[in-house]
C-alpha cells in the first residue's frame, strides 16, 4: 500500500493514528477532522442566529471569540450532542437545551438575548410556519382545548405568581407615566388609563373577559362606581377574585363567573379585555366580535382590547408556545380587525405600550431571581430554567420590537358620546385616581 495514504482498519482508527488528507492536501488527525466538523457546524448555527456579538465555549474548553468585536455575553455548551441538536432547529432547541442546563450563559441573560434578537433574521425563523400562520392552530381553542390550554398557565399556583408579580397580582403590561415609578403604582396608572379610555362613569355596567385575578374588575367597581361581570375559565384565579371581592366588601358590584367569554350574556355599556386575545386564536376573533356585538348596548356601548401583538401575522414562537402558553397566538392589528370590520364597529383610538412592558419584565424577572430559590423548592431546576428564559426573552423581544403591546379602544359607529380630544387621559390625577396611589 503507497506510504502517501493511511490504512483504515479497525484497529488504527483512534484520534491519533489515523490521518486524513485535508483540502489542502496537508495531513490531520481524526481529531483534528472531528474539530474541523464541530468548527463548522458551530458556524453554520451562528450564521442561522445572524453571527450575534457572542464568545462560544466549547465542553472541552476551546473558545471561539466573537468575530466583529467585544462580546455581550460567553456562552457555554456543555457536550457534543448540544452543538448536533442546535443544527435542527436553533432558536427551538436553543431555548430546550438552556432549560436542559446543557447551555449556559454567563453574562445579563436579558442584553445577550437582546443582542441575539436583534441580529437574528426574523423573516428566516420559520419560513414555512409563517406560510401558514392563517391556519396554524385551528380548533386549539375549542372550548375544552382553552380550559386545559389556560389551565396549563394559570393554574400552576397562586403562590408561583405572588412571588413576583406587584401585590394585587396584575399579570399584564403596566403603564408608566413616569418611567421611575413602581411596579404597583405602574399597574394601578394602567387601570386608571384602562377606566378613562372606557369613558367610565358611576352606574354603569361592564363586562370584562379574561379577568386574570380580578384586580381589574374590583378597581373598576371601587373607584368608579361601576357594576363589572367577570368572566375566567381558570379556577385559581377565580377562587382569588371571589376570596378578594369578599374581603373588600365589593360583591354588590362584581360578579365573577367561571366560565368561557363565549357564554356571556347580558347587556353592558361597556366591553374590556386585558391579557386575554392572545388566547382565543385568529380563527376565533370573529366568533368573539359575535359575542362584544351581541352584549354591547346600542348606539353608547365601547369597549376596549388590551393585547400582547405583532407587527405583521406569524405564528407564537414554538418552544413558549409549547412549554408556557399552549394555543397561545399574538395578533397583527389587521388580524384584529376580524373582530371589528364585520359588526360595523368603529376604532377610536390605538396606542402601543411595548415599551412599557419590557419595563414591566424587567420587574417581574428582578422579582423573579430576588425569588428563585422559593421557586426551586416549588418546581425543578428545568421548570426555573425555562421560565427565566420565558421573561427575559419576553423582555427583549417588547425591547427590540418583535413583540408590540396594543390597547385598541372601539364603539358602536353611532355613538357620538366620543372624547374630542385625547387630553382627559393625560390631565393631573383626578380626586379618584388620587385616592387610588393613596391607599398603596
Amino acid at each position: 500500500m503507497s506510504q502517501d495514504k493511511p490504512e483504515f482498519s479497525a484497529k488504527l482508527i483512534s484520534e491519533e493514528s489515523v490521518y486524513i488528507d485535508n483540502e489542502n492536501g496537508q495531513k490531520q488527525t481524526f481529531s483534528g477532522m472531528i474539530y474541523a466538523i464541530e468548527r463548522l457546524l458551530l458556524k453554520k448555527i451562528m450564521n442561522a442566529f445572524g453571527n450575534p456579538p457572542v464568545h462560544v465555549v466549547l465542553w472541552d474548553g476551546r473558545e471561539f471569540p466573537n468575530e466583529n468585536g467585544e462580546a455581550v455575553a460567553q456562552v457555554i455548551l456543555r457536550d457534543r450532542g448540544t452543538l448536533v441538536k442546535m443544527i435542527a432547529d436553533p432558536g427551538f432547541n436553543f431555548a430546550e437545551l438552556y432549560s436542559a442546563k446543557r447551555i449556559e450563559v454567563k453574562g445579563n441573560f436579558t442584553d445577550f438575548l437582546e443582542a441575539v434578537y436583534r441580529v437574528w433574521p426574523l423573516a428566516s425563523h420559520s419560513k414555512i410556519r409563517t406560510i401558514l400562520a392563517p391556519i396554524i392552530g385551528l380548533q386549539r381553542n375549542t372550548f375544552s382545548k382553552s380550559r386545559s390550554n389556560v389551565s396549563h398557565h394559570y393554574d400552576i399556583g397562586n403562590e408561583f405568581y405572588k412571588l413576583w408579580l406587584d401585590e394585587r397580582m396584575l399579570y399584564t403590561c403596566a403603564y408608566f407615566p413616569s418611567p421611575d415609578l413602581s411596579l404597583e403604582d405602574a399597574q394601578i396608572a394602567k387601570m386608571d388609563h384602562v377606566c378613562r379610555k372606557l369613558q367610565l362613569k358611576p352606574g354603569d355596567t361592564v363586562v370584562e373577559a379574561g379577568c386574570g385575578w380580578g384586580a381589574l374588575s374590583l378597581h373598576m367597581a371601587k373607584h368608579y362606581g361601576v357594576k363589572v361581570r367577570a368572566y375566567n375559565i381558570s379556577k385559581e384565579q377565580i377562587a382569588y377574585a371571589r376570596e378578594r371581592s369578599a374581603k373588600e366588601g365589593l360583591n354588590e358590584l362584581v360578579e365573577f363567573v367561571e366560565d368561557d367569554y363565549r357564554n356571556v350574556r347580558g347587556k353592558f355599556d361597556a366591553f374590556v379585555s386585558v391579557g386575554m386575545l392572545e388566547h382565543v386564536g385568529v380563527d376565533h376573533f370573529e366568533e368573539l366580535g359575535a359575542v362584544i356585538d351581541r352584549c354591547l348596548k346600542e348606539d353608547v356601548g365601547r369597549g376596549l382590547i388590551h393585547t400582547i401583538g405583532m407587527n405583521y401575522p406569524r405564528p407564537m414562537d414554538p418552544w413558549i408556545e409549547r412549554n408556557i402558553f399552549p394555543g397561545a397566538g399574538p395578533p397583527s392589528l389587521s388580524q384584529m380587525m376580524q373582530i371589528f370590520e364585520p359588526f360595523n364597529f368603529s376604532i377610536l383610538d390605538v396606542e402601543n405600550l411595548r415599551l412599557h412592558y419590557a419595563r414591566t419584565l424587567e420587574f417581574w424577572l428582578q422579582r423573579y431571581e430576588e425569588n428563585v430559590d422559593k421557586v426551586q423548592e416549588m418546581f425543578d431546576e428545568e421548570f426555573v430554567r425555562a421560565w427565566r428564559l420565558y421573561l427575559a426573552g419576553s423582555a427583549a423581544t417588547f425591547k427590540t420590537g418583535d413583540n408590540q403591546l396594543f390597547q385598541v379602544v372601539f364603539t358602536r359607529a353611532a355613538n357620538n358620546q366620543i372624547p374630542w380630544t385625547r387630553q382627559a387621559l393625560y390631565e393631573p390625577l383626578n380626586s379618584t385616581l388620587g385616592e387610588s396611589f393613596g391607599k398603596l
